[in-house]
């Protein structure tokens, strides 16, 4: 894809004009962004998932008598249980104002997993997943705003959007799901199957099924909080450099290096932390950031990390003229040194890099390019067909 090229996607901007213009900026709604659109998983299909225990889901209901147009419903008129939710947990089709939300979708069905490649012009690594939301007849979860950026697909039905900028959110007390207080909607868009409204961080929105059997796909990103981020690396980078440090008897390596003293003089002040101390520490996490091959090692490990549900089965031997792709929940990333995938690293270079960082982009690579990898490279490559984060390229 050239991403000056007008796409249908995105109403014909380009990807280049779309990040330009509404990433993280502003809405865009877009009328059959995708024409002749079908759920990824039929009604019955998404209620057989919500009741596996590897699945995550929640049923959200309200008292759509409580509900009155642009004002938040009380407290009291919300329900939510989370999943698993064998069939006998939901209500009736017809009962209206409940909501099936069904996370992860791309883990478990293939269809699933192209809704999110076609949004491949943001950088995989900020990639989270597809959840699908099923609605009766007012259905929805309340005016809420996230964090992140999402692209929500109508696929089946018709949904009612409020969106509006919620610059200083409050939040309802006593509710089951966090609801805004002060939502204000600026723009009202009746969506049908096919069209997609695009929202940044930081908006409002609310959307209510009308008609009922109204199916949603939201395409959600990831925004790490920095604290939280840095806590991660660090700690990674420590125990790869702790793993180095450990030298056993006959080991070859560099001896850990201890604290040493020899200047400390008597103290009156036993409690007293020494400066000697404290400069001993500094220049221990100093030496940590002081390796920038290894924070990139680090970033990459942590944004391929599988999800804690996510698992994979043990796949067959890899047999020579066969190409290869990426099961659904394997995540697979690089940067100039290493590739990545599902929470590894490994150092890469020359033609194998090349052909290592088109599997990771394409998400597939021919026979054709899998018989160009170096021996040790197709070694690993099979390595990740047994371990079964890599399937056997069909339809080539």
């Amino acid at each position: 894809m050239k991403h000056n090229d007008g796409l249908v996607l995105l109403g014909g901007l380009s990807a280049d004009t779309f990040m330009r213009r509404h990433w993280q900026k502003k809405p865009l709604l877009v009328r059959q962004a995708w024409p002749g659109v079908t759920p990824p998983l039929a009604r019955s299909g998404l209620f057989d998932l919500a009741g596996q225990d590897d699945v995550e889901s929640r049923l959200v209901q309200r008292d759509v008598q409580r509900d009155v147009p642009y004002k938040v419903s009380a407290a009291s008129a919300w329900r939510v249980r989370q999943g698993p939710l064998p069939r006998r947990a939901l209500p009736a089709v017809r009962t209206p104002g409940w909501t099936l939300l069904v996370q992860g979708l791309d883990l478990h069905v293939p269809a699933a997993r192209r809704v999110l490649d076609a949004f491949d012009f943001v950088p995989a690594a900020r990639l989270d997943d597809l959840m699908v939301s099923w609605a009766s007849d007012g259905g929805g979860v309340g005016p809420h705003l996230d964090s992140y950026d999402v692209f929500l697909l109508q696929v089946q039905g018709q949904r009612r959007w409020r969106v509006g900028r919620t610059a200083k959110p409050v939040w309802q007390e006593g509710a089951a799901l966090k609801l805004l207080a002060n939502f204000e909607p600026q723009h009202e868009w009746l969506v049908q199957a096919g069209d997609m409204l695009y929202l940044p961080p930081g908006w409002g929105h609310d959307g209510v099924a009308e008609g009922g059997d109204c199916m949603t796909c939201s395409v959600g990103f990831r925004a790490p909080e920095q604290t939280a981020l840095a806590a991660e690396l660090l700690q990674r980078i420590a125990e790869a450099a702790q793993d180095a440090a450990d030298v056993g008897p006959g080991d070859a390596g560099k001896a850990p290096r201890l604290y040493r003293d020899p200047q400390q003089p008597a103290t009156a002040q036993p409690a007293a932390i020494p400066a000697a101390l404290r400069a001993f520490a500094q220049q221990a996490v100093a030496r940590l950031l002081a390796q920038p091959a290894e924070l990139q090692r680090a970033l990459g490990e942590v944004f391929t990390e599988p999800k804690p549900q996510v698992w994979f089965r043990a796949g067959p031997r890899r047999v020579d003229g066969q190409g290869l792709q990426l099961a659904p929940a394997t995540r697979m990333l690089y940067d100039g040194l290493h590739v990545f995938i599902n929470g590894e690293s490994f150092r890469a270079g020359g033609r194998d890099a090349t052909l290592l960082q088109r599997l990771a982009d394409a998400r597939q690579l021919p026979a054709r390019d899998c018989a160009r990898l170096s021996a040790p490279a197709a070694e690993l490559v099979g390595q990740w067909l047994q371990h079964g984060w890599l399937l056997t390229l069909v339809d080539e």
